[in-house]
């Protein structure tokens, strides 16, 4: 059994291949991209969709009409959770990387098992002049790849002078304690704060300006920002965001590798790894904390190649059953006389331990 943990500092042997440079044409603007669910069926009846996570904004530059819808396919278990998830269009992108993650990540009503369900997704491009507010202070919070324009940044600043220069130095810059606010598994949440200061730089009237709702968060955000100190005198209209990682969504149960194993496999219980697999992380399932596995058969060549990767089951998406094809590539085993056929192994994808996602930082990126 192969241990995908988060691991920094280890990347793939064996990555997806990159896509093809997106061109913008003379069409082409910067915009903001979301991904807009439409309507949800299984076994060809309407299903009520309000539970679908919403997948995270992105900025890109290209031209609205060379995009196309994503759809996916996928059941709901007795538990309400979203699983056997499978793309069923489109050559990978560089954008709606986090539409699968979304759809593990959504949750329904407890009741009876769903199968053959069915969503599509599409693409929605808004001009910064008039994209939804919540979209343009997620993005510069989360930004997936360049920073966010002054454009954006003008349109949910709030009337003063808090940004005018020489800027306010921070003197003391006060954060929650993130384990005792709670968590929304799947997702991460965040809290705009405005404040205004007084001549000693301390915090006034501080107030959630937007935010996700997370109502532990937006108290502790607002607190931090009292205690929090500054230079630069009275200012008016000043802002600071904080966010709360993802709490961790457990992988769901999974079948044992001897009932996978193939009637044929001429393989031993235990593979001795000479070199083992290279682990790394789906970095959109990591971000909303989602757990999964794979469980992979392979054949293993006298010299110790691996070869004939196939995915057996994986759950919550079939994006861990490819992320486990890479792995066990990657490795290789101690040479033998006759190498093996049918070998099998679960490839688990775990977050550390506690009860959310491991941030790069909780603290929030600035203009």
């Amino acid at each position: 059994m192969l241990d995908a943990a988060l691991l920094f500092s280890f990347l793939p042997v064996v990555t997806v291949p990159p896509a093809p440079p997106v061109v913008p044409s003379r069409r082409a603007s910067q915009q903001m991209l979301s991904w807009n669910p439409g309507e949800m069926r299984c076994d060809g009846v309407a299903v009520d969709g309000t539970a679908v996570r919403r997948p995270a904004v992105e900025m890109a530059v290209l031209d609205p009409q060379r995009s196309k819808a994503m759809s996916y396919r996928f059941a709901i278990d007795a538990t309400g959770r979203t699983r056997s998830i499978v793309r069923e269009n489109g050559e990978p992108t560089p954008f709606g990387q986090d539409v699968g993650p979304a759809l593990a990540a959504s949750r329904f009503p407890a009741g009876a098992k769903r199968e053959n369900c069915q969503i599509s997704y599409a693409p929605k491009f808004d001009p910064l002049r008039s994209a939804p507010i919540a979209d343009l202070v997620a993005y510069s919070i989360h930004p997936t790849g360049q920073k966010l324009p002054q454009e954006g940044w003008d349109r949910f600043g709030t009337p003063g002078n808090c940004r005018d220069k020489p800027r306010p130095s921070t003197l003391l810059r006060a954060y929650p304690d993130f384990s005792k606010v709670r968590s929304t598994p799947g997702a991460r949440d965040w809290s705009l704060v405005a404040y205004d200061t007084d001549a000693e730089g301390r915090p006034i009237d501080a107030r959630i300006a937007h935010g996700t709702g997370n109502a532990e968060l937006d108290a502790a955000a607002v607190e931090a920002v009292r205690a929090s100190r500054f230079t630069g005198g009275a200012r008016t209209g000043c802002l600071y965001p904080y966010w709360r990682a993802a709490g961790k969504l457990a992988a769901p149960g999974r079948p044992a590798e001897e009932q996978m194993r193939p009637a044929n496999a001429v393989c031993p219980a235990k593979v001795e790894w000479a070199t083992r697999p290279t682990t790394y992380y789906p970095p959109a399932y990591r971000k909303r904390g989602i757990e999964g596995w794979a469980i992979v058969s392979f054949d293993i060549a006298p010299w110790g190649e691996v070869s004939n990767v196939k995915v057996l089951d994986a759950q919550p998406s079939a994006d861990f059953g490819q992320q486990a094809t890479f792995i066990v590539r990657s490795g290789r085993v101690a040479p033998s006389a006759q190498g093996a056929s049918g070998c099998v192994e679960t490839v688990k994808f775990m977050m550390p331990a506690g009860d959310q996602a491991v941030e790069e930082d909780e603290r929030p990126a600035t203009d």
